[in-house]
This record gives C-alpha cells, sequence and structure tokens, in this order.
C-alpha cells in the first residue's frame, strides 16, 4: 500500500508487478484509466441507456489496474440492474481517489531525485 494511499481501493503493488516495476508504465495505465473514468462515469446514470456498457468498460480497466473491488461491484450491476450504481460511483471515487494520492507520492519521490 502506498504511504497515501486513502482507502485501500487499489492494489498498486499488483499494477507495479505487472508493469514489471516499470514506473512509466504504471504511470500510464493509471493516467489511461483516470481518463476512462471521466468517460464512462457520466453514463452512470439509470436512466442512461448506456450504462450497462460503461459498468462493462469500467470493470475491466479496474481490474488491470488492481481496483479489484471496483471490478467486482460492477459485475454486481451487470448482474443485479442499476440499483448498484451508487456502489459503483462510491468504488470508482475510492479508487480515484487513492489513484490521485498514488501519483503524487511518486511525483514527490522523483522530486527527491
Amino acid at each position: 500500500m502506498a504511504r497515501r494511499d486513502i482507502t485501500g481501493a487499489v492494489d498498486f503493488p499488483y499494477l507495479e508487478g505487472f508493469a514489471a516495476g516499470d514506473a512509466g508504465v504504471v504511470e500510464e495505465v493509471l493516467n489511461l484509466f483516470r481518463e476512462q473514468a471521466a468517460i464512462w462515469s457520466r453514463m452512470l446514470e439509470p436512466g442512461n441507456p448506456g450504462w450497462r456498457d460503461a459498468v462493462h468498460t469500467i470493470k475491466g480497466a479496474a481490474r488491470g489496474v488492481g481496483a479489484f473491488a471496483l471490478g467486482e461491484v460492477c459485475e454486481r450491476a451487470e448482474a443485479d440492474g442499476a440499483g448498484v450504481l451508487p456502489s459503483v460511483h462510491a468504488a470508482l471515487d475510492a479508487a480515484l481517489m487513492d489513484v490521485a494520492a498514488y501519483q503524487h507520492e511518486q511525483m514527490l519521490k522523483s522530486l527527491k531525485g
């Protein structure tokens, strides 16, 4: 867990291992996750006909970065319906908060040399 990790929503050691310790790859993957989240999260409303597509896409992206709880709640939304969307929003917010904290910590480390 990163020292500045806020919720534990993302398994950063998993992501770092998957990227073979390449900090550049980790940064790129996290930036892509944040971009996808910004695009797809707007669709996470029960009245939006594309909410299931959004949940499915976020599920895959979440699992790719190690946000396994978010992936699980997305899977539950796919199975149980739009009533789970508030939980998806909460899990996505937690994951994004941890990504921001992790990236901040990495930036501070790079400044120290």
